[in-house]
């Protein structure tokens, strides 16, 4: 104990000097020093006065232990009450700091905002540009006109900034989709157009034909029916002279003629109708053949094209998540390395607010000389 404890008397106790007395073994000198008081005398237990000292002495000592137990458990309130004010102070210093780290990248923030906004703009733009290259198949030859105006409407330049370059790729691909569709749609409509020429042509030449064949029919049974009255009359002048029984043969054999030649002619024109028949046929054939080969190769120029639009895509996939996760990868692993540094920081006894602050303030390399490795 010190000298100057020593000097301290138990009335002299007070807020200013109780931090140099409550402490371990600071209140002894009050003990040795009521303890000398009242142990220094012997009084006389057969006499009344004798009696009446002792009980004097030994209240003498409770008056002293209040005296000195009152302002210590005063101590000892304003000491808990410490803490609360403390924790309150550094509550409210860690919301301003807060607040004043928020104002203080708000410049930042919002320039990150922006930075977000201007790279959707043009992620945007460049996958308006994917988007009209696809389903082309389903487009007639105006609706592939109208995307391939959309499409040269989107004027590169230095406006598309580090995106030039990728929008200038995604344009001249879906452009050149779009035409080869387009060339595809037109060849496929104009042999269309063909085809239902050529159908009507044979049509027109299938009935012209039946109306030569019929009008051939018909000049033919005149010649035989002309031909057959001179025969006739020339028969009848030889029948005048000859016997009615020569004259009776003669009328079966002209008879048996008529239908021989009757059959003939039903027989040519059956030849002719079939003929006609089978030409029309041959035709349709052709041009169904000449439609299935074109319809062919349009399928086949669509699934090129949505074959090499689908690796394209995967490709943009695949490095939209490797980029995504080596952000997360990177992300946990700061993570990690700040919160055990957190951690470290709490283990001094300051709160975890605090250690918070802290890790983040060198995190940010706000703190001269001291850095974090991650």
């Amino acid at each position: 104990m010190s000298a100057e404890q020593k000097l301290i008397k138990i009335e002299e106790i007070s807020e200013a000097n109780a931090p140099a007395i409550y402490v371990a073994g600071g209140l002894q000198q009050f003990i040795d020093l009521v303890k000398g008081e009242v142990l220094g005398e012997v009084p006389d237990l057969k006499t009344r006065k004798g009696r009446e000292r002792v009980a004097s002495l030994a209240a003498k000592v409770s008056k002293s232990k209040t005296a000195v137990e009152k302002p210590g458990r005063d101590y000892l309130r304003r000491l808990k009450e410490m803490p609360k004010v403390v924790e309150a102070e550094l509550r409210e210093f860690v919301t301003k700091m807060d607040a004043l780290r928020d104002e203080t990248r708000r410049p930042l923030t919002e320039w990150e905002a922006a930075e977000d906004a201007r790279i959707d703009r043009h992620n945007d733009a460049i996958n308006r540009m994917k988007d009209l290259a696809t389903e082309l198949g389903t487009l007639d030859a105006e609706q592939l006109k109208a995307r391939l105006s959309e499409l040269s409407a989107f004027q590169l330049g230095e406006a598309w900034e580090e995106f030039e370059a990728e929008a200038a790729r995604t344009k001249e691909a879906s452009l050149n989709a779009v035409q080869a569709a387009l060339v595809a749609r037109q060849k496929y409509d104009a042999e269309q157009a063909e085809l239902a020429r050529l159908r009507r042509e044979a049509d027109e030449r299938a009935e012209q034909d039946r109306i030569r064949t019929a009008q051939e029919a018909a000049v033919e049974a005149e010649r035989q029916r002309v031909a057959q009255e001179q025969q006739a009359a020339r028969e009848a002048a030889a029948r005048r002279e000859q016997e009615l029984l020569d004259q009776a043969a003669a009328q079966e054999r002209e008879a048996e003629n008529q239908r021989l030649q009757l059959k003939l002619q039903a027989e040519q024109a059956e030849r002719a109708r079939i003929q006609a028949e089978a030409d029309r046929v041959a035709a349709e054939q052709r041009m169904e053949q000449e439609r299935q080969d074109a319809a062919r190769r349009q399928e086949e120029a669509a699934e090129q094209a949505r074959l090499e639009e689908r690796r394209r895509a995967d490709a943009a996939a695949a490095e939209i998540l490797r980029q995504q996760e080596a952000r997360e990868r990177d992300q946990a692993h700061k993570a990690k390395v700040m919160g055990e540094a957190k951690t470290a920081l709490m283990s001094l006894n300051i709160t975890e607010e605090l250690a918070r602050a802290i890790v983040l303030k060198i995190a940010r390399r706000e703190v001269p000389n001291i850095t974090i490795n991650f």
